[in-house]
């Protein structure tokens, strides 16, 4: 495990997606990410850490093309896909390679129905109904929740209903890749749970590569390969899933833990240990 470098473990399988030194600006005044770099191998699962306002929306919007819609800039590095440069691409020529995010909150079309949703995924492929019904069968497969609903209006739905929704409109463009942008923000534990494990199969069965932004970060090690810790729009720490979950300083600062093990709010004294990586 190495402390704000570049990762080996990343090295040791061709990366999908790399982002190398990126700096952006919001509004040609505030400075957001400060030389962020991290992989994404090719088949991989990789969870992007760190409390509110580290930069992990940011980072993922840098990667797919959204930063001008918010007035934001790459002023410094680059993002490559498949080997080739990206950062300078429109959202919807990105889509078409294979890179989709699913935002933050969800974002579905309230007024329409939850078919109607999933089919807005599939633009890209224009009017080939035949590889559209694939795709939506395929959905359902993975979501079959989502079939029992396809007819309720969207804003109707559940919160988890939502978020199946959204993912599963990603799906219908045919990704290779998947930014997932905390897709367990305002879900009960046991939705979380349950949705983590469909991302984790569409990993393995279908080989989509994940870059995962997540703040439960408990949930998002369980599940992913590689880690990466963002704190003040930095690369503080990255490491394997595993040796992520039994570093100290993640325990303390991120899961709630330190030595003994958990502890109750009120035993924790006024001063925490220095970060090791500060």
């Amino acid at each position: 495990m190495t402390v704000a470098q570049a990762s080996p473990a990343a090295d040791a399988a061709t990366p999908i997606l790399a982002v190398s030194n990126v700096e952006v600006i919001y509004n040609h005044v505030i400075l957001v990410l400060k030389g962020v770099s991290l992989q994404v191998p090719d088949g991989g699962i990789v969870a992007l850490l760190g409390a509110n306002g580290a930069g992990k929306s940011t980072t993922l919007k840098t990667i797919s093309c959204l930063l001008r819609a918010e007035r934001g800039d790459v002023t410094k590095g680059t993002v490559t896909y498949r080997g080739e440069r990206v950062d300078q691409l429109t959202p919807n020529e990105l889509v078409r390679r294979g890179v989709i995010q699913v935002m933050e909150g969800r974002h579905c079309f309230g007024h329409l129905t939850v078919e109607e949703n999933l089919l807005t995924g599939a633009f890209i492929h224009g009017n080939n109904r035949r590889q559209t019904a694939e795709d939506l069968e395929k959905v359902y497969h993975y979501f079959p929740r989502l079939r029992q609903r396809r007819a309720s209006q969207a804003g109707y739905t559940s919160g988890g209903e939502q978020q199946m929704t959204a993912i599963g409109r990603a799906l219908m463009s045919r990704p290779r890749t998947i930014l997932l942008d905390e897709p367990s923000m305002g879900l009960a534990p046991q939705l979380v749970e349950e949705i983590f494990e469909i991302v984790q199969r569409l990993n393995t069965e279908q080989g989509v590569s994940i870059l995962l932004a997540e703040q439960n970060t408990n949930v998002a090690l369980k599940f992913a390969h590689y880690g990466y810790i963002l704190e003040n729009g930095r690369v503080v720490l990255d490491g394997d899933a595993a040796a992520l979950r039994e570093n100290e300083d993640v325990k303390e600062f991120y899961l709630g833990m330190a030595g003994e093990g958990r502890r109750s709010f009120k035993d924790v004294k006024h001063y925490r240990r220095r970060k090791r990586w500060l």
